[in-house]
């Protein structure tokens, strides 16, 4: 049984994670933390990650970049695995859960679901196949409360083409400030912010008089709670090292 302590426990993620956990018998949760949070279950929440007085196995994070500093602090303090399923790292963030997981064991990727990461893997046997013949296009969709853009999701599969292309292309956000032809090394990534959009990525690979696309839709925010799950559980009693759902799929 892996004890879970859910950071972000009172938001929409939290809450969905609270739900899939309820529904399994090889995990529970122990505690919330939430600063805004009022209490919605049997499990206790509490404001300040200090003031929790269990001690969880793993703790996953589905609240704000704004709460690494606390979340690294007190898991290198008590050698507490970390699922950081948050999204919106800048690159100083990501190099701390970098140096971080040379101490603890830690699940570090932008996109829980299993089905995009399949997309990534995916797309790079497409890049092997296609070379540099094919212009490559990325389009990502998400709800219009989202701040982040372009979404991480776009990055990590922008960033495993590229590592299949060794690393020579660059990435162009913001084609309308370019007032020149497209040059045969770049990635487009474009964002679109609407509705209740739970989540959508694209990749086109568009050649001479043909075009392949490789499409991800979440329709709901359960299948992140579920690869955030399944990250915490697979995490429990591991070594220190940094983690990735390329690992966890080793082991389904």
């Amino acid at each position: 049984m892996t004890d879970i302590a859910i950071c972000g426990a009172g938001g929409k993620m939290g809450r969905v994670i609270a739900d899939v956990i309820s529904g399994r018998d090889d995990c529970t949760v122990v505690a919330g933390i939430d600063k805004f949070a009022e209490q919605y279950a049997e499990f206790p929440i509490y404001k300040n990650i200090a003031d929790m007085k269990e001690k969880p196995q793993v703790i996953i994070d589905f609240s704000h970049p704004s709460a690494l500093d606390d979340l690294l602090n007190y898991c290198l303090s008590n050698g507490t695995a970390l699922v950081a399923a948050t999204t919106g790292y800048n690159d100083e963030q990501i190099e701390q859960i970098h140096k971080a997981a040379e101490q603890i064991p830690l699940f570090f990727t932008f996109n829980m679901s299993l089905g995009i990461n399949l997309m990534a893997d995916l797309a790079k046997k497409a890049v092997k196949v296609l070379g540099g013949q094919y212009d490559i296009e990325i389009i990502e969709k998400h709800h219009n409360q989202k701040i982040d853009a372009p979404s991480g999701t776009a990055i990590m599969l922008a960033d495993a083409i590229n590592e299949e292309l060794d690393e020579k292309y660059n990435y162009v956000y913001d084609r309308h400030s370019v007032r020149a032809k497209r040059s045969q090394t770049e990635i487009g990534i474009h964002s679109v912010r609407g509705g209740t959009i739970v989540g959508e990525h694209e990749i086109i690979f568009a050649g001479r008089d043909e075009v392949i696309s490789l499409k991800h839709e979440a329709h709901s925010k359960q299948v992140f709670a579920v690869g955030s799950v399944n990250a915490a559980v697979f995490l429990a009693g591991k070594q220190a090292g940094l983690y990735a759902m390329s690992d966890l799929l080793k082991e389904l």
